[in-house]
């Protein structure tokens, strides 16, 4: 028998490898719903966003630390066939070379060299059957390289490094960027169970919502699959299916399973929900409910299919755009294909759509064809320039309306730094209110300027100012202020029109 102090010791070597749950997860998303084209730096905001959240976490460090000083101690060279060493740590470690049973007391650390690590007050096990056991509270940490994050706080933890098979009871922690708990967390080298389990991405301590399922499968770098899920707010379950399932290369948002409530002066007080639903390979059906004070039921129903750059949606219901005007397809068929050209910077599209649309008293079968090509960013000094172009024509049975011409665009945006970023944009619409029956998504004139900014005031909070310049009538049409503030589990987006004076208020969840 032996005794140490804070010993550092190579006891067995082993492979400590728990498959977890893999992908990058996407962070909350910021989306002005501008016409000023303010949504051109969204995405650099969420670039930002995403690289916050990746922050240098402290137990990473410490045991990337220590692994690395592991390594410096180690007798022999590391055979990459076999398995990475395993060293304990504790205030008081007792060993049986023979039977290889061990006892450890006192801020136990098992470590192994490929950065994945044990800890407790008190853990026991056997050095010849390669298996550790944590009967109290225990902590659990995987960062190894090339594998999902781990941090697991539980009771009652098992492990057998042998057959790489392990478990832990009552734990919660993160998985990734999922805040997960179970009642039963089961490791094996392909995958992890959970039993009676929740998902979440909010932080709080007390998430506003959760997905609960009574048995979540996690594959590493494919998906997870939950059975029985409840979506639930507040504890209270608000909807429930048999099985979802997530992509987790994509790490798909799963927020549009809850609603989102908002007010502006012409639709009031709105509810919305989105509902998605895979219906064969590449197809799915989406219901999208919405409910005004002022306009009663808002819904869109469309059946989408998509695949290698082509797309074809049915679509029927009514729609909105930026300035609120509302339109109704009754139905609509949108087809349309892009790709690249060859190996050169040029893409090209072509879309088209045909269907019956109404706005008030007006009535037209509304045929569309367009023609695109767009040229890769080009980059400078950090500035970014986004050149397209399209020719386009459109056909209404109205009035027999038939106009066509020439689309084209340029948009600079400049990341200036972590806080602040501009944008500036020409564009030329020949499709506009003189010429079209309908007002929805056009303007009374073609030539346009706009331009703007965006500042980060901290981590919570961000406002940001879009403009838009009449060309053929000198004269400003639009100034837009947003100010973006997150909470731990929900975010609300003030947005104020100085040409129009009016307010619009939105809250939604933040991904789940």
């Amino acid at each position: 028998m032996k005794s140490a102090t804070k010993i550092l010791s190579g006891l067995m070597v082993t492979a400590l490898i728990l498959p977890a749950a893999a992908g990058t997860a996407s962070a909350a998303t910021y989306h002005s719903d501008s016409d000023t084209s303010l949504g051109l730096l969204d995405y650099l905001e969420n670039e930002h966003r995403a690289a916050r959240a990746q922050k240098p976490n402290p137990e990473k460090e410490q045991l990337k630390a220590d692994t690395e000083e592991m390594s410096k101690h180690l007798r022999y060279p590391i055979d990459p066939t076999k398995a990475a060493p395993v060293a304990f740590e504790g205030d008081d470690l007792t060993w049986n070379q023979v039977t290889g049973d061990f006892t450890a007391k006192g801020k136990v650390k098992v470590t192994q060299l490929d950065q994945h690590r044990f800890e407790g007050e008190n853990v026991d096990g056997n050095t010849i059957e390669e298996r550790i056991h944590i009967p109290g509270k225990g902590h659990m940490l995987q960062f190894t390289p090339g594998q999902t994050e781990v941090m697991l706080d539980g009771f009652e933890t098992n492990y057998n490094y042998r057959t790489r098979t392990g478990s832990m009871e009552s734990a919660k922690g993160k998985v990734a960027e999922n805040y997960m708990t179970g009642k039963k967390f089961e490791f094996y080298p392909d995958k992890i169970i959970v039993y009676d389990g929740t998902k979440t991405k909010c932080s709080a301590i007390n998430p506003d919502y959760s997905l609960y399922a009574r048995k979540i499968e996690i594959y590493p770098d494919d998906k997870m699959v939950l059975h029985n899920v409840r979506f639930k707010i507040k504890g209270l379950t608000f909807l429930s299916k048999s099985q979802y399932e997530v992509d987790l290369k994509k790490d798909t948002t799963v927020s549009d399973w809850f609603p989102r409530f908002g007010y502006d002066k012409t639709n009031g007080l709105w509810i919305r929900q989105n509902f998605h639903q895979p219906i064969a390979k590449k197809v799915t059906a989406n219901e999208n409910i919405r409910y005004t004070t002022k306009k009663d039921w808002r819904n869109e129903f469309n059946v989408n299919w998509e695949n290698a750059g082509n797309y074809a949606r049915v679509t029927q219901g009514y729609f909105d755009d930026s300035d609120d005007n509302w339109i109704k397809k009754q139905p609509s068929l949108l087809v349309g294909h892009t790709a690249r050209i060859g190996n050169s910077p040029f893409h090209y599209s072509i879309n088209g759509e045909y269907g019956r649309w109404k706005q008030g008293a007006v009535k037209s079968n509304h045929k569309m064809y367009n023609v695109g090509l767009s040229y890769d960013p080009i980059r400078f000094e950090g500035w970014k320039l986004n050149l397209s172009t399209s020719y386009e024509v459109t056909h209404e049975s109205y009035n027999n309306a038939h106009y066509n011409g020439l689309n084209y665009d340029a948009t600079l945006t400049k990341d200036f730094d972590d806080r602040w970023s501009g944008y500036g944009a020409y564009r030329y619409q020949k499709n506009n209110r003189e010429n079209s029956p309908f007002d929805f998504d056009n303007d009374d004139y073609s030539r346009k300027f706009e331009a703007g900014f965006s500042y980060r005031i901290d981590e919570n909070n961000r406002v940001a100012f879009g403009s838009k310049y009449d060309v053929d009538n000198q004269s400003w049409r639009k100034f837009d202020y947003y100010w973006f503030h997150d909470m731990h589990c929900s975010q609300v987006i003030f947005h104020y029109e100085g040409r129009d004076k009016t307010w619009k208020v939105k809250w939604r969840f933040l991904p789940i």
